[in-house]
Order: structure tokens, then sequence, then C-alpha cells
């Protein structure tokens, strides 16, 4: 497990042809081929230290470090680096998180729960500090941020913006492809339904959530369970509506699952819901100290905000919004890697 490596290999990755081709706005295929004051690895650079100042001030304090001055260095101005910020896709930075969560992998960075990733999805609503202006395609204020998380490793497997009119569920099936069988998908009370739950089957994709609902709303089965005493019990989910069905293509037919109780130390019933079958290999006793790893990924949307300052942005556009946010979401993987090796030496 080595830190040096891995930096060593994202700084030759940086400069290479492959990250140039693939970087390049479709409406700039020769952006980045003369040398400039700010080429691409210089702008990346630039973006993942998080930028929470005004623009220019970051500039002149970015580039008195990589010359090593002691007072700033006026380089590049503010309105060169909004030109050369609309070159890169939006998919640039998020690629680029995609190619280091690989590579840290590789290196043994990212820990496993009897064998399997653990992977925690949720949602978090961001009020971006924007001013009124004419820019096109203009940046909305209050957006949603969707993230799935890797617990343990500290690492944010991807995230993306949304309207505050699209559902959490809608923002999960968008990015299911990129979990797998190895995978045990952690999700809290708001995501649990029947087309869901028959979705994850499908794909075979492993899951834990909580189920447990005041009153009579959730899952009448559960409420059955609640009330059974009984410590676990697989039980059959009603079928899936015909609307759902075609809505999200999943299977018709009631779903098995499992459900566990636990109680928390102040006292509170918990029940999870899973597909995990194997009382051998998955033990109900286990259950509760897994789920309660999703609640890193709370921490780290509050990290990226408070540290990070997630809702501070450098551009008015949406492109500049989403490129800002995925930088700081990469800014904080890189931060965590240093951590994990620190926390080892």
């Amino acid at each position: 497990m080595s830190v040096i490596a891995l930096f060593s290999d994202l700084s030759a990755h940086l400069r290479s042809p492959e990250f140039l081709q693939a970087a390049r706005h479709p409406l700039h295929p020769m952006a980045f081929t003369r040398s400039r004051k700010l080429p691409l690895p210089a702008l990346v650079a630039l973006l993942l230290t998080g930028m929470r100042k005004s623009v220019q001030a970051e500039l002149d304090e970015f580039f008195a470090h990589l010359n090593q001055k002691g007072q700033l260095v006026r380089h590049v101005s503010a309105q060169a680096f909004a030109l050369a910020r609309a070159k890169p896709s939006v998919n640039a930075i998020p690629d680029l998180n995609d190619w280091v969560i690989r590579r840290a992998q590789h290196y043994g960075f990212v820990s496993l729960w009897n064998g399997l990733r653990l992977v925690a999805a949720d949602a978090s609503t961001i009020r971006f500090g924007l001013r009124a202006s004419d820019v096109k395609r203009a940046a909305l204020a209050d957006q949603i941020g969707f993230g799935l998380f890797l617990p343990g490793s500290e690492l944010m497997l991807a995230a993306s913006l949304h309207s505050v009119h699209e559902s959490e569920r809608q923002m999960l099936i968008e990015h299911l492809d990129r979990l797998g069988t190895g995978d045990l998908l952690l999700l809290d009370r708001g995501y649990p339904c029947r087309w869901l739950v028959a979705v994850l089957n499908q794909r075979g994709i492993p899951f834990c959530m909580r189920v447990d609902k005041s009153g009579n709303t959730g899952f009448s089965c559960v409420r059955n369970f609640l009330s059974s005493g009984l410590d676990e019990q697989i039980i059959s989910l009603n079928a899936v509506c015909a609307q759902d069905v075609l809505d999200f293509e999943c299977p018709s037919e009631p779903q098995q699952v499992r459900l566990t109780r636990h109680i928390s130390p102040s006292g509170e019933i918990r029940i999870l819901m899973t597909n995990l079958f194997d009382a051998v290999k998955f033990p109900a006793s286990q259950f509760a100290d897994l789920y309660h790893h999703r609640w890193r990924i709370e921490e780290a949307f509050k990290r990226l905000k408070h540290r990070l300052n997630l809702e501070h942005v450098s551009g008015l556009s949406q492109h500049a919004v989403a490129q800002d946010v995925a930088a700081k979401v990469l800014c904080d993987n890189l931060q965590a890697l240093t951590s994990l090796t620190a926390r080892q030496d």
C-alpha cells in the first residue's frame, strides 16, 4: 500500500496523451495542443486545491507555490482561467476520480467486509453561493448532491448534481451501473420500496437497508415482524405494481428478503432488510455494526461542505459548478488516501 506510488501514477496520468484526449470538451477538439500559461495538468491541479478564495487570489497563490516564491505571483488572469476551464469536458474530473479509485483498489486502499466492498448511498441539499447573472446555462443555487461512498476507505466512489425535483431513488438507479455482485449497498430509510428491491435482486447487487418507519407507513410485513418479537425472519414482499414494472424494467414477482432486528445503545429498535440469506457467513448479529458504516457518507458531505467549502464555487455556469464539485470530491479523496497512510505509519 503506497500513496507515493499512487500520486506518482496520478502525476504521469495527468500529463499523458490518453488523459488529454479523454478530457477535451467535444466543442474544443484542439484544446491544450499549444503551449499555454495554463496547460491542462496545471488547470486540473489548480481546481484540486479546493479554491475557497477569489479566483485571482487562488491563481496567484498557486503559481507562487509552483515557483517556490514567498510572495504571490501574477502569472495567469482570472479571465484566462475562465476561458481555459471551459475546454475540458464536464466528465473530465469525474473520470479522473474513477481512475484514482481504480488505482486505490490496485494498491489495496479499499477495504472489504466479508469479501464485499461496502458502498453507502445518500443525497444532500446544496445551496451554492451564486449571484444573479446572464451567463449561458447558468447554474441554479439550490441543487441536490448525490453520492456513492466507500466507508472505511473514506473515498467518494461517485458524485453528481441533480434538480431538487428529482427523487433520491431515481438518482440511485442512474448510478447502479457502477455496482456489481461484489458490492454491498447500504441505504437509509428514504430508499426502500418494492420495485427497488426487485431491481437490486435482478442485478444481483447485495444490499442492506433500514426499513422501520413510524405509524402505519412502510411495509406491512415489516410491521408484522416488528410485533412478532423475532430476531430475524425471511419474508416475501408483495408483487411490484404493473406501472413500476414498466417504468423500471424490474421483475413483477414477489421478492424474498431477510429481516433482522437490532436495538441501538439508546434503546431504539431498528429493522434491517437484506438479500444476504446465508446466516452462517452473514449472521444477524453483524448487521447492526454493518449498517452503522452508512453514517460515514453523512460525515463526508459535512466535511465537503465545511472543510472544503463545497457551496463556494468559482464560476456561474452549471459547467463550472459541476467542475468545482467534482474537483472538491477528488481533492477530498486524495486527502483521505494520505490520511489512511498517515494512520498506518
